[in-house]
């Protein structure tokens, strides 16, 4: 029997890597190629949801994210390293983008949304997630967002279609959206079908070329079953949507998939729709062609039956994927079935389970050409094709030769190569030389694709009217693609002899003739040269590539092919030979040598020299000019070299160059030197260093650019530059004087000001001086440099400019520069008046210009320059002692403004304010506001005593503050006047006081009504405060009048805390007569000082006054303690409640409010006296209290505190009468409790028969927790509450009554409590009926299973599960813990019951208890149907006693685990040794064969594993080898040891040699003297021989050596033993090797001339044949020579003119030299050919 035909892989276990098992399912793990899987948790209904809840055991409960440590996750595992798991939080802002973020940009978070579903991209490490209708695709590698779009509807289903296009199902449209190629947003494709409409989308496939999809869905069939219904259970529904047509079909179908498949004589492949539909009669699986295109023969349709085993019966299709290598469809079924169909013929492969488990998700193993996919315990499979014996498998399981010989042809499998070659030579012998060429050209792995095939065909005769048998077998091969090396030169030795070189130039590029390499390319190169160089280019001949780029002049092409070829030809000598043919191309060639990227591949001196050898200086500048451009240090020597070639011969290019200042590490003076000589001054001055050399060139300012010239200056030290400016100076001043000036205003601030100063007035240059300063003094602060300037512009008579800079300037020394100016006498003295006036010398200007009898320029001054320096002027002119009319004139000619008081202050200090009285009258007269001029007039009136009270009065244009000021040592009052007009308050409480004018200041503070004024005159420290507040209470506050006077006055007091004084203040304004006498306001302010403050004046307020706020000042008045007075305020004015709310609140006395309350007799006062009877407990009192007031208000607390305190009986009444108002549930379902506890059932029977609003259900709950059962019978009786009825009658006693109850509840929670009521009273028949409704409910099971087994009820427990495994909705639980009771209490019926429902039990959990219960046959069963055959293994033989070989041989070669194997092995070692080859045979494909005859040899059980060893011998294996080899010699079986070394050759063969060559059996010395001769070893093997005369043996061992010294030594040692018939023997054996002079030697010493003759004889007649084939020879040379020479004379008549082959690829031999020169006389230029 053939081997699987298949490869089956359980790649990895997602559980291993820590992913929760919930977390592994159709909604929440993708799979979209065999690189990632992606698993998350889906929010809600995701696209993977499914209607029915059960199509792919889709359960909402799963549907939740991968959680670790409390944190969601979304996890990707590479299945190329499944080390390397990825694990990000799948709620986070976008730093771990596998959230979804809801933004308008890539850099902003807004909000976070969690991904209801993520799928990776097939290749690369792109993730895309959605989150309801937005989808976003972010890329994990680069963290860049690729694309985000909102859809318009809830995508249903998604996938990636291509590497760069995402296919999204909606619920009525399907979309794709390129996002990888940078599409915005998802285009619509097509709409979905109607018969789509309620599925649930499982997949969405596209064909290879994108013209056909299809959309698959399945669905729940609830008409399935059903007379005349054929659908399955589960229905599959399909669009198939074509794009060219934009046209669709309804298919029924579940699974499907695209492929192409190329037909025999096809010249396309064509286009499969491959799908599979499960019905209730059957299951088809359909290959159909679709978008046939002609000339293409149709593709015949294929329908055939897929097959279900019985177990499987409602098991349909769940996935679908086609190898295009081996053209075979995988079949996934929903139960982990797997089927493998031909695509061309239809036909099944194979068919096998191999997971017990739903496959729910597969994908493409690209790998291996197969189908991988992940089922619910999160096991990774992948099946695919068995290369090895796929073939065999078909030849032999099958029978079916055709389809085996079209899977080998197919995809080039082995297995079928005996079977083609006979083919192939049954059709060559039968003459269909076609169908012949067909087999060799698509012969697997080029079986017979070889030279003796070609050879065939072309020896093969041409049928008429047919193309040759040659031609007809190249013609299937260049339609079938690649020819290799025999048939590319094969065919192309014609084409080129032919001309058709068009031909081969289309093989090439179509790949079908690149198979020969190299000697295609010599083949061609002698007709097409850019074909050749084609050809090597795709052979990858590197140096034969260069050469071609040479000869064809492609030289720019030589460097990126060499790089990329990784060759290294000779540059130098290409160089130099483009050089002579082409100057410009070997710069560039030069240049592209030079520059790159890994370094230059040329020395730069050496391509200097070679240009230069050949005086192509533009060549050579140009090339260094590229080459140098990096301007490195080590390129200093060049750069020079540079210069000085273009220096001497090119200056202009050497200027250009130092121009572009492109070098810095040249011999700067050497070049300095050069560009002076050629009289390049600049360039010159540029590179000397030296100063003496600088000074020398600089003072030619004539021959430099002043722009250039100024610039230089910058790169020298202040040192060399003032030595450069003195040198210019000295040498030719008025030269070079504008230059230094430009040098100067350039580099002062480096040079600094101070010494630049200096330097021209050493030379005594104003001029240059001026200009210099005159650059800088605008932006400089140096002082001195601005005195300077003002010196150097006075000098040169710019006083314009000088009074500029007097004017503007902030940073001169205006002491000095005022001085300067006095000493300069100027006849314009407006810039000493600038600096006089700006620096504030006002004084010194007035004597200065008085004493010098310039007055007119002090109206100038005034009049012109700054008006605002009269106050001073004039001062000045009174200390000089100017005439007072001078003063006055000057005075009253002053236009212009200036501050009034600061002339006032001037004469004032100087005592002749009457001087300016003339002028102030005039501002007057001229209606002046001005506060001065009044203040000056005023200040007069004072002092003159001019009626100054009433000019103060009357006057609102003074300033009162200052004429206040003014008046205080005058005359206070005048003060307090001037003062008051202001409000100067201050001031004003300053002088009132000082001068003790308290009454003044009373009346002022009254009407100025200011608190914070109060506030400073009423402070406790002041000892003024008593004084003043007496004049406010008897003077100001009498006089006053006004309201907001005394309430503010009133409202100091309180701030003040002056409680005393404001009591008299009050009582003075209310009891006695005044216009506040009735004031509400104030009236209520007295009541609330006295309180505070003299409570005993407060009860003869009460009695004399009326009109104050009654509430608030009761209120007060209980606040702070006075009850009595509060209560009389409230009784005086009839506010009972609230005079009895003060007795029982605050004077706690109960007795006096009931004396009160009998007094009043309203209910309100009853009311509140209840209130305070029920606080303090008096609980029969304040129901009385309440009954009298009729009030049901408080009924809460009533009950409450009646309750606790057990008052039933108080409470029956209280809530009569509460019911007769209020209709409050409360009141009712109290009532109802309150009958309940009184025990009045009677009165409660005929309460619950009325209409009432009573909580019964509440009032029922509390009675059963008061174990007031009776009542609460009744009340559950009343509302039909059976749940509540049944827990009550169980209390009672009433069993039967209570099961009843329960079975009209209906209720789990009543079943279990009945249940346990039952079983505590051991009344096992109702237990079992509750029971029995408990058991179906799986979360009850083991509540109720604890119950039994605590009390020992096992019997009764598993009688009860006993009975309901009949019951309809009996589940995997039930028979779970029976088969777990079984296994505790009755383990002889736990077999019977697995064998019978070992499907629907929890199979791990049974396993786990049979384990405990030491139960081996069941554990062994349970391991063997759980598809678990390493752990049935290790229990069968770790715990069985009775062994049972046929079922261990079963389950041994399912392990996966080949340790289990081999621990099989060393147990049958142990236990069954004669069972050990039949173990052995069944698992000898999967076992380490070493391994195990590693085990047999340490425990010296060899010769039971034979059989093991002879059938594993074939695999040649060193080490099974050696052990049967060690064997055979154990048991002296010489033959079938011998012929064991002859077959197999792979074992120690020097080792087994010296163990043999010791055997005391003479077979087993000749075997090792064997082994030597086989191994080269011809002493050790001629030895053995020897040894045991063994002649023939050692005959075969000299023949076979070859070698003359060993067959002469054998033959002497004969000669010297005498044995001359074996020396006879010898000479015939080895008669190639044995020299004649050795034979003729030995015949004649020995006399053996008769032995040898035979020898002489053949030897001699071998001679004369080698003569004769020697002289025929000879002839046919002769002849050729010949012919030769006649076609060289015709040939030499053309001359080697254009005609002759370009040679220069170097001397290929033959030629002969012409002037020592070959190639007829032209030298070979080097290429790297050779």
């Amino acid at each position: 029997m053939a081997e699987k035909p298949i490869v089956f892989t359980e790649h990895l276990q997602l559980t291993a890597l820590g992913i929760q098992p919930a977390s592994i399912s159709f909604q929440s793990l993708t799979l979209e190629s065999d690189h990632f899987i992606c698993v998350w948790r889906p929010t809600s209904a995701t696209h993977r949801s499914s209607p029915s809840g059960v199509l792919l055991e889709a359960r909402a409960d799963v549907c939740r994210r991968e959680t670790v440590n409390e944190t969601n996750q979304v996890v990707i595992v590479d299945l190329a390293d499944a080390n390397n798991v990825i694990r990000r939080p799948s709620e986070s802002a976008f730093n771990h983008p596998l959230s979804l973020i809801v933004s308008a940009s890539l850099g902003t978070a807004d909000s976070v949304v969690t991904a209801d579903s993520a799928i990776m991209h097939p290749k690369e490490k792109i993730i895309a997630l959605k989150a309801g209708r937005q989808l976003q695709v972010f890329n994990l590698a680069t963290k860049q967002k690729l694309g985000s779009h909102l859809m318009n509807d809830d995508v249903t289903f998604w996938t990636w279609i291509s590497d760069s296009t995402l296919g999204m199902v909606t619920e009525r449209e399907v979309h794709h959206w390129k996002v990888i190629e940078g599409q915005a947003a998802p285009q619509k494709v097509f709409d979905r079908h109607a018969s789509l409409a309620g599925n649930q989308i499982i997949n969405y496939r596209v064909s290879p070329d994108g013209q056909w999809l299809v959309v698959v869905g399945i669905s729940s069939n609830p008409n399935a079953g059903q007379p005349g219904q054929t659908g399955f259970k589960i229905k599959g529904s399909m669009q198939l949507y074509s794009v060219e047509r934009g046209m669709s079909q309804a298919i029924e179908g579940h699974a499907a998939a695209f492929s192409t498949f190329k037909q025999d004589g096809a010249a396309q492949p064509s286009k499969l729709f491959c799908f599979a539909v499960r019905t209730a009669v059957g299951a088809k699986l359909h290959v159909v062609e679709v978008g046939h295109q002609a000339p293409n023969p149709p593709f015949p349709k294929k329908a055939v039956d897929v097959f279900f085993p019985p177990e499987a019966t409602n098991d349909f299709p769940v996935a679908m994927q086609v190898s295009q290598k081996h053209g075979i469809i995988y079949l996934v079924t929903k139960f982990g079935f797997i089927h493998l169909y031909d695509i061309e013929s239809g036909a099944c492969i194979y068919m096998n389970r191999i997971s017990g488990e739903t496959i729910f998700t597969t994908a493409e193993y690209e790998q291996l050409n197969g189908i991988i996919g992940v089922n619910r315990k999160g096991q990774v499979l992948s099946v695919s094709v068995d290369e090895e014996t796929i073939v065999p498998y078909v030849q032999q399981s099958l029978n079916n030769m055709d389809l085996a010989i079209k899977l080998a042809t197919r995809a080039g499998l082995p297995g079928a190569d005996h079977m083609i070659q006979q083919q192939y030579q049954n059709y060559i012998n039968s003459g269909q030389y076609g169908e012949a060429a067909k087999i060799a050209a698509n012969s697997p792995r080029g079986l017979l694709r070889t030279p003796q095939t070609i050879e065939t065909f072309k020896k093969l005769p041409n049928v008429p009217g047919t193309l040759s048998p040659i031609l007809q077998y190249f013609g299937i091969l260049l339609e079938k693609g690649e020819l290799n090396k025999y048939e590319s030169l094969e065919l192309a030795r014609p084409v080129i002899q032919q001309g058709k070189k068009q031909l081969l130039e289309k093989w090439l590029k179509e790949n079908k003739a690149s198979g020969a390499g190299e000697e295609l390319g010599d083949l061609v190169r002698m007709a097409d040269m850019n074909l050749a160089l084609s050809v090597y280019l795709r052979a990858n001949v590197p140096n034969k590539v260069v050469a071609c780029f040479a000869e064809l002049g492609q030289f720019d092409k030589i460097v990126l092919y060499s790089k990329k070829a990784g060759y290294t030809p000779d540059y130098v000598q290409l160089l130099q030979h483009l050089v002579r043919i082409s100057p410009e191309k070997a710069a560039e060639f030069a240049t592209q040598l030079v520059n790159d990227e890994n370094g230059p591949m040329i020395d730069l001196e050496r391509v200097a020299d070679i240009f230069m050898a050949q005086n192509l200086l533009p060549q050579a500048t140009s090339f260094l000019l590229d080459a140098l451009k990096d301007n490195k240090p080590e390129q200093g020597p060049l750069q020079t070299r540079l210069l000085e070639m273009n220096l001497v011969n090119a200056p202009q290019v050497a200027d250009a160059i130092l121009g572009n200042e492109m070098f810095s590490h040249y011999d700067r003076p050497r070049i300095a030197n050069l560009a002076e000589k050629a009289g390049l001054m600049q360039r010159a001055l540029e590179h000397y260093e030296d100063i003496n050399d600088i000074k020398r060139v600089v003072v030619h300012t004539n021959l430099f650019n002043t722009d250039w010239l100024v610039e230089f200056f910058g790169r020298l030290t202040v040192e060399q530059s003032f030595a450069c400016l003195n040198e210019m100076l000295r040498t030719n001043m008025r030269q070079n004087l504008p230059i230094v000036v430009q040098i100067a205003i350039k580099y002062s601030d480096l040079l600094g000001p101070v010494k630049l100063i200096e330097l021209f007035e050493q030379y005594k240059s104003s001029d240059g001086l001026y200009y210099y300063l005159g650059s800088i003094v605008n932006l400089s602060e140096d002082p001195e440099v601005h005195f300077k300037y003002i010196q150097a512009a006075t000098r040169t008579g710019q006083i314009r400019e000088v009074e500029r800079i007097c004017r503007e300037s902030n940073f001169y020394n205006p002491e000095k520069v005022k001085n300067f100016l006095k000493e300069a006498k100027l006849s314009d003295q407006l810039p000493l008046i600038i600096v006089c006036d700006r620096f504030d010398f006002v004084h010194d200007l007035v004597l200065y210009l008085y004493q010098n009898g310039l007055t007119n320029f002090i109206e100038i001054y005034v009049q012109r320059v700054n008006a605002a320096r009269t106050p001073q002027v004039i001062g000045g002119l009174l200390d000089v002692d100017c005439e007072e009319a001078v003063i006055k004139n000057l005075l009253m000619s002053v236009t212009g403004t200036f501050p009034i008081d600061e002339l006032v202050e001037e004469v004032e200090k100087r005592n002749r304010l009457k001087l300016i009285l003339p002028w102030l009258n005039n501002k007057v007269e001229q209606g002046s506001t001005d506060h001065a001029v009044y203040n000056a007039i005023a200040k007069i009136a004072i002092d003159s005593n001019n009626n100054p009270e009433a000019f103060l009065k009357e006057n609102n244009l003074y300033d009162p503050a200052i004429v206040g000021k003014y008046c205080e040592k005058r005359d206070p009052y005048l003060a307090y006047i001037a003062y008051a007009k202001g409000f100067c308050d201050d001031e004003l409480i300053n002088i009132t006081n000082e001068n003790q004018m308290y009454k003044h200041q009373a009346r002022y503070l009254v009407k100025r009504r200011d608190v914070d004024l109060w506030t400073q005159v009423l402070n406790p420290e002041s000892i003024h405060r008593r004084a003043l507040v007496d004049q406010v209470i008897s003077t100001a506050i009498p006089e006053s009048t006004d309201p907001d006077d005394v309430s503010v006055t009133v409202k100091a007091f309180m701030h003040m805390e002056l409680h005393g004084p404001l009591i008299e203040l009050l009582e003075k304004i209310i009891l006695e007569p005044s216009p506040f006498s009735d004031n509400r306001s104030l009236q209520s302010l007295m009541f609330l000082t006295a309180i505070k403050n003299d409570k005993g004046k407060v009860m003869g307020y009460i009695n004399k006054l009326e009109g104050y706020d009654l509430e608030a000042i009761a209120k007060v008045a209980t606040e702070a303690g006075l009850y009595e007075e509060a209560f009389t305020i409230y009784s005086k004015h009839d506010m009972h409640a609230e005079a009895m709310n003060v007795l029982v609140e605050h004077m706690v006395s109960i007795d006096r409010g009931f004396a009160y309350a009998n007094k009043i007799n309203q209910p309100a006062v009853w009311s509140r006296l209840g209130k305070a009877q029920l606080d303090g407990l008096r609980v029969k009192d304040a129901i009385d209290s309440y009954i009298k007031a009729e009030d049901p208000s408080n009924f809460a607390e009533v009950i409450e505190i009646a309750n606790r305190a057990g008052k039933h009986d108080d409470l029956v009444r209280y809530l009569q009468m509460a019911r007769k108002t209020a209709r409050e549930p409360k009141i009712d379902t109290e009532l109802a409790y309150a009958y309940a506890k009184t025990d009045r059932l009677h009165d409660m029977e005929e309460f619950l028969s009325m209409t009432n609003v009573a909580d019964v259900l509440q009032v029922g709950e509390k009675c059963f927790e008061d174990e007031l059962y009776q009542a609460a019978k009744l009340l559950f009786s009343s509302i039909s509450n059976w749940a509540r009825l049944a827990t009550t009658l169980i209390y009672l006693g009433e069993n039967q009554a209570a099961v009843d109850a329960a079975r009209k509840a209906g209720n789990t929670q009543v079943w279990k409590q009945v249940n346990a009521a039952c079983v505590d009273k051991k009344e096992f028949r109702l237990a079992q009926i509750c029971g029995l409704n408990l058991i179906v409910h799986a979360e009850e099971l083991p509540a109720l299973l604890s119950l039994y087994e605590r009390n020992g009820y096992f019997d009764e427990i598993i009688s009860l599960m006993e009975g309901g495994l009949g019951l309809e909705r009996a589940h995997m639980g039930m028979f779970t813990e029976l088969s777990v009771l079984y296994a505790k209490y009755r383990p002889e019926k736990l077999m019977e019951h697995l064998k019978l429902f070992w499907q629907r039990v929890n199979i791990p959990k049974v396993i786990k208890a049979a384990e405990q219960a030491h139960l081996w046959p069941e554990l062994v069963f349970l391991y063997i149907v759980y598809d678990e055959p390493d752990n049935a293994a290790l229990a069968m033989m770790e715990r069985l006693a009775d062994w049972d070989h046929d079922q261990f041989k079963k389950v041994v070669v399912k392990v996966a685990n080949m340790e289990i194997a081999y621990k099989a092995v060393s147990f049958y070692i142990s236990h069954q040794p004669t069972l050990l080859p039949d173990l052995l045979a069944a698992l000898s494909p999967r076992l380490d064969h070493g391994r195990v005859v590693k085990i047999l040899q340490a425990d010296d059980h060899l010769p039971l594993a034979k059989p093991y060893l002879v059938a594993t011998q074939r695999l040649n294996l060193s080490v099974v080898n050696e052990a049967y080899n060690d064997l055979l010699i154990e048991e002296e079986d010489h033959v079938t040891l011998r012929s064991s070394l002859e077959t197999y050759d792979q074992y120690d063969a020097i080792r087994l040699a010296k163990r043999l060559e010791g055997h005391e059996l003479l077979e087993f010395r000749r075997i090792a003297s064997l082994l030597y001769r086989l191994n080269n070893m011809y002493e050790e093997s001629l030895g053995l021989s020897k040894a045991d005369r063994l002649w023939r043996d050692a005959l075969e061992t000299a023949a076979s050596s070859k070698e003359i010294s060993v067959a002469e030594e054998l033959a002497g040692y004969f000669v010297s033993i005498g044995n001359k018939d074996a020396f006879a023997a010898i000479l015939y054996v080895c008669f190639e090797l044995v020299r004649p002079d050795f034979v003729e030697e030995m015949s004649w010493r020995f006399g053996l001339g008769d032995y040898s003759k035979p020898y002489v004889l053949q030897l001699q007649r071998d001679q004369v044949n080698k003569v004769a084939a020697l002289e025929k020879e000879v002839k046919e040379l002769r002849a050729k020579a010949a012919e030769k020479e006649t076609g060289e004379e015709s040939a030499s008549a053309l001359g080697p003119g254009l005609g002759g082959r370009l040679m220069i690829g170097g001397p290929t031999g033959g030629a002969p030299y012409m002037n020592g020169m070959a190639n007829g006389g032209m030298m070979a230029q080097p290429t790297g050919f050779y």
